[in-house]
């Protein structure tokens, strides 16, 4: 009788723990489902996160200057991993900028941010209507409407705005007075950086100056506008003025008109807010 209880008992303990071993392997493998489900969602929504963020930058300066003064926002956006080309302008005409721009935008690998200083504002304007550009970011620059200047947008200033100290054109070329660059162009870049930019300037054709816009690729395309509020070449009302007419995402930052040398992150940061939400904002 002892053995036959035994045995019963064995035989219940065996069947018990083999209960508990299926049900611990079933709990095993319901958690391996729900980590694969985890997985697999996570890895589906990065790689829809990567999928809608655009990639590539495109950089165009402004008058006066070239762009190597794009390098501290280039390095920040190579940084997080963003391919970017910075154009070098002639800035002797609206048309030839432009050409240059969209042979630039045409060597991208898929969607482009074009991004635009000064001047380089109505570069974008007029070349941002390509296929390929999915937003544009203004930083403290003219951002013209059809059948508008840069000339003309100098001349609208609001009053009480300070006078340019640009020197009377020269054979169809304009510079700024050298001894005033630093205060106007360049308030809160170091000295020496002010004054190198002073005397690198680039002649800045009065036909860039005068050419117009056909079709402003803001009223098409998602912008974001950096105004800065410490601007003395494009007055902040001035910009706040062009980039809600453009129905900008505006971004007010505490610099002069040359931030992009001066607070580089901030910039970049405007610019992949843009690349984030430029697709997003297009296929509402």
């Amino acid at each position: 009788m002892k053995n036959a209880k035994e045995l019963v008992s064995a035989t219940t303990t065996r069947r018990s723990r083999g209960k508990e071993k299926s049900y611990m392997t079933a709990l095993v493998r319901i958690f391996l489902v729900a980590m694969l489900f985890f997985v697999s969602k996570e890895g589906l929504m990065s790689q829809t996160n990567q999928e809608q963020k655009v990639r590539n930058v495109v950089l165009v300066h402004g008058g006066l200057v070239d762009g190597s003064g794009w390098e501290g926002v280039y390095n920040a956006l190579k940084k997080n991993g963003y391919a970017v080309t910075v154009v070098q302008e002639a800035t002797t005409s609206l048309a030839d900028d432009v050409a240059t721009t969209k042979r630039a935008i045409a060597e991208q690998n898929g969607p482009v941010i074009l991004v635009g200083h000064s001047y380089g504002g109505a570069v974008i304007t007029e070349a941002g209507n390509d296929p390929k550009v999915a937003g544009l970011v203004y930083i403290s620059a003219f951002a013209p409407d059809k059948g508008e200047s840069v000339s003309a947008l100098i001349k609208n200033t609001p009053p009480g705005a300070p006078v340019l100290p640009i020197l009377p054109p020269v054979d169809g070329y304009l510079l700024f007075d050298k001894a005033k660059f630093p205060a106007f162009f360049a308030g809160d870049v170091s000295p020496e950086k002010a004054a190198f930019m002073a005397d690198s300037q680039v002649p800045w054709g009065v036909n860039a100056l005068n050419g117009t816009i056909s079709e402003p690729a803001w009223k098409t395309k998602p912008s974001w506008y950096l105004l800065t509020t410490e601007d003395k070449m494009i007055p902040p009302d001035a910009q706040r003025q062009m980039a809600k007419r453009a129905g900008a995402m505006i971004v007010e930052v505490k610099g002069s008109h040359s931030t992009y040398v001066s607070h580089p992150q901030a910039v970049a940061t405007v610019i992949e807010k843009a690349a984030k939400g430029a697709l997003a904002v297009a296929a509402r």
